[in-house]
């Protein structure tokens, strides 16, 4: 039996919109990576886009368990000596909500250039809208 490589002809690449009110940031970015590495499909390749994209709404409305808003840090480096910046989940949720996510979500995809082809099927957004309409994206259940 001979080993099936899909094509690009043969990927269907879906849109799936996810709404983050009440969702559990870890638990709702393994999920999005997944959709995003297309591991639920029966054509997976791990060295193949074989994903979604996937559309997040309403950022700013997950929530997080334990202690997490107050102890979890994000730190920034500019280069420079001294350079260093860390800013709590709290002060990042009220500054950035779609970073929270977006920093989640790729700690969970590959690193490297197909990491960073992935990530660009991400669109996250602060409200209840986005621009995606177009492409018709379907509701993703949990």
């Amino acid at each position: 039996m001979r080993t099936f490589i899909p094509k690009k002809d043969d990927i269907e690449q879906k849109w799936w919109l996810i709404n983050a009110e009440g969702r559990i940031l870890g638990r709702m970015a393994t999920e999005v990576a997944d959709l995003i590495r297309g591991k639920r499909k029966p054509q997976f390749t791990s060295h193949l886009d074989t994903g979604d994209f996937v559309v997040i709404v309403n950022a700013e409305k997950i929530k997080v368990t334990g202690r997490k808003l107050d102890q979890k840090k994000y730190y920034t480096h500019s280069l420079y000596p001294g350079g260093i910046k860390e800013e709590t989940l709290k002060d990042l949720l009220e500054r950035k909500p779609e970073e929270v996510i977006k920093k989640a979500v790729w700690g969970m995809i590959p690193k490297g250039k197909l990491g960073r082809a992935l990530y660009k099927k991400l669109k996250v957004y602060r409200g209840p809208s986005h621009p995606h309409e177009a492409q018709n994206p379907q509701e993703y259940k949990f």
